[in-house]
């Protein structure tokens, strides 16, 4: 009996071998009742089928039957139990029967039972659930007992079909393979082949029924393996039910008859394979060496640009895909010739070599063809898009140079030359690399064999040279003359630069003689205390006046520069129209006032020497001074001085000031008081000794 016959009622789990075991180890059989009347027909079926799997050694031992009767009735309970009798008499040597919590009239059972002992063989009792260890371990109860024994029931029913389907199926298998192989083995060959040729393939796949025998096996010993060590459940497929055991058996015939079966499959297929080979061989040469070989011979050239490098390049993969078809068909054939070569067949092995050996160097020597092909594509592809480069950046050099220079000032020239330069230099490295491209595509070209077979490459490699070296030749002529243009753009910009320095250095100029005048009217004001005091103030302004001459003459020649550059940049400056004329009215003012300032100092060391001259041989009394002329010469001198204070150096307008009459009282206001005082103090002093001098 099958299980997939009976698998509906089965499925129904109306009893199964969970696997655990009674302490005699004998089997536990356990018949779960529900709610719903059970079929009894259906039990027996499902108890046949089960009492069928163990072998004789495991019944001998005898059953545990446990019958689950917490959810059906006594008389239920009573009919299976009297069933056991009639489907496994021998083999039950103890009844379980669980009882439920509202149990039956005990008196009733108790009667029945006990007036059955005899004619039924078998012991019967009644235990609760949780008393149910008393008879058996617990590790050997399932969780429907408080146990700890795990079972799946739809588990052990897949493994079961399976089981049985790969006996099934391998038991098939063994006689079609017995039934090949033996044919083989006649000696007269009419009788081989045709034995051969009606049962080659057999009904069903040998791999797969290997391969399903042996996920079966390794799931026995792992269930076994899970079983002994973890207290996992022990399915009933184990080594004591003749699962492993039998599945081992039935692998080793299969493995046995199956590589008989490779043999003759291997022997039969052998010269049908050998004849192929040498048909597509054939083939692959014959194309290699014809409709290949045309292809390369046309494809010659490396273009003239990006655009028609690339086109020829994908010219090229679409002759490299057509070629890859054929390789990968000698990538095939290699691997089957390798094969019957390693098989041995002496027989064979000179006409394999050969045939090897013929489509190696075809397909190796059309190979080396397209790579190198391919190499000289990509070589010329970058070729032309660093001459590309190149070209736009000498177009860009060249647009910066056409353009002519309008900065505002000295550090736009700067930047703009710093960009110049940097331009020039990143051609001058484009060109470098368009050498090492170019050269490295010459070695290519030279070094390129004629893949024609005898063809002479010559004319159309000079074309390739040709071109190479004019876009070599003219990219140098164009990076030459943008050289030239930025020799003569570098000198007219630092021209520029020098421009503008001097015009900023003029301009600076001007501020520092404007410093001077404002310093020589504001601060330079004293005329000393006595004759000596006053000499050191004259020698110091005599210093101060070298300095600004120097001041005036470095403007001078600073502007002088500016109009030399001018001429040469053919220019107007921006700056020079403004900055002499300041620089004369300054320099102008500066000079008036240093003169003013000499000749207000020499008269003041004038009237100083006199008056203290006199005021040294003054005696005690006035009246000793006799000298009435040298007296008025002294008055005189402080009188003009004392004039010529009055008069401002510069108007606050900076105009310089007109001869005309001198004022005193209405000029003091733009005379420094500390001067005037000084003076007029000095002058009263004299006249007041005037006074006293006889007459």
């Amino acid at each position: 009996m099958e299980a997939s016959v009976i698998l509906p009622i089965l499925k129904k789990k109306l009893a199964f071998l969970s696997g655990g075991k009674d302490r005699r180890s004998g089997l536990i059989l356990t018949i779960p009742l529900c709610l719903e009347q059970t079929n009894m027909d259906e039990l027996s079926v499902t108890l046949d089928y089960l009492l069928s799997i163990p072998s004789e050694k495991c019944k001998a031992r005898g059953f545990t039957v446990i019958v689950d009767g917490r959810k059906s009735q006594w008389n239920v309970v009573k009919t299976v139990v009297l069933m056991l009798q009639n489907v496994v008499p021998a083999e039950v040597s103890l009844v379980c029967v669980v009882k439920p919590d509202e149990f039956w009239d005990k008196k009733v059972t108790h009667f029945c039972f006990w007036k059955e002992k005899d004619r039924l063989g078998f012991e019967v009792i009644l235990v609760s659930a949780n008393k149910l260890t008393r008879y058996i371990e617990p590790c050997q109860l399932t969780e429907d007992f408080g146990g700890s024994l795990t079972y799946d029931h739809m588990d052990w029913l897949n493994k079961r079909l399976v089981f049985e389907k790969f006996t099934k199926e391998s038991t098939s298998l063994l006689d079609e393979l017995a039934l090949i192989n033996n044919g083989s083995d006649k000696g007269n060959q009419q009788e081989k082949e045709r034995s051969v040729d009606l049962n080659f393939l057999p009904s069903v796949d040998p791999e797969t029924v290997l391969q399903t025998g042996h996920e079966l096996l390794s799931e026995l010993q792992q269930r076994r393996f899970n079983g002994s060590e973890g207290g996992v459940s022990w399915s009933p497929m184990d080594d004591e039910l003749l699962a492993q055991p039998q599945v081992m058996k039935l692998l080793d015939s299969l493995r046995e008859q199956y590589t008989r079966y490779q043999e003759v499959c291997r022997q039969r297929s052998k010269r049908t394979q050998l004849e192929e080979i040498q048909q597509k061989v054939l083939q692959v040469v014959n194309w290699l060496e014809g409709p290949g070989s045309e292809q390369l011979r046309a494809q010659w050239g490396i273009g003239d640009s990006i655009r028609a490098s690339q086109a020829l390049q994908q010219k090229h993969e679409e002759i490299e895909s057509q070629h890859s078809e054929w390789f990968a068909v000698y990538v095939e054939l290699n691997q089957q010739i390798a094969a019957l070569l390693n098989a041995g067949d002496e027989e064979d092995l000179v006409e394999l070599k050969s045939l090897q050996q013929q489509l190696s160097d075809v397909c190796y020597r059309q190979a080396s063809q397209l790579e190198f092909r391919q190499n000289l594509l990509q070589a010329a592809l970058e070729f032309h898009g660093v001459a590309q480069d190149l070209s736009q950046q000498l177009d860009g050099l060249l647009g910066m140079l056409c353009v002519d220079v309008a900065p505002a000032d000295g550090a736009s020239i700067q930047q703009t030359l710093k960009l110049l330069e940097e331009k020039l230099k990143s051609v001058d490295v484009g060109l470098q690399g368009l050498r090492e491209k170019g050269q490295g595509l010459l070695d290519q070209i030279s070094n390129q064999a004629s893949w024609a077979y005898g063809k002479d490459v010559t004319i159309e490699n000079k074309e390739n040279v040709d071109h190479i070296q004019g876009v070599m030749e003219d990219m140098q002529l164009r990076k030459q003359r943008c050289e030239d243009m930025v020799d003569v753009r570098r000198l007219k910009m630092l021209q520029m630069v020098q421009l503008f320095k001097c015009e900023e250095d003029a301009a600076q100029a001007v501020e520092w003689l404007s410093e001077l005048l404002d310093a020589l009217l504001k601060t330079h004001i004293r005329l000393g205390d006595d004759a000596q005091e006053t000499k050191v103030l004259l020698e110091k302004h005599r210093k101060f006046v070298d300095v600004a001459q120097s001041t005036y003459d470095y403007g001078r020649q600073l502007l002088q520069a500016t109009v030399v550059l001018c001429q040469s940049l053919r220019c107007t400056s921006r700056s020079s129209g403004e900055t002499l004329p300041r620089l004369n009215r300054v320099w102008k003012q500066f000079t008036v006032a240093s003169e003013e300032r000499v000749h207000r100092l020499e008269m003041a060391i004038a009237f100083h020497s006199n008056a203290e001259k006199i005021l040294q041989d003054c005696p005690e009394e006035p009246e000793a001074i006799n000298d009435e002329e040298q007296f008025d010469e002294i008055e005189a001198v402080g009188k003009s001085l004392l004039d010529r204070l009055t008069v401002p150096v510069v108007y606050p307008d900076g105009t310089l000031p007109q001869p005309h009459g001198l004022h005193f009282a209405a000029s003091c206001h733009s005379l420094p008081f500390y001067s005037v005082s000084l003076a007029a103090s000095s002058l009263v002093f004299l006249l007041g000794f005037s006074s006293c001098v006889p007459q």
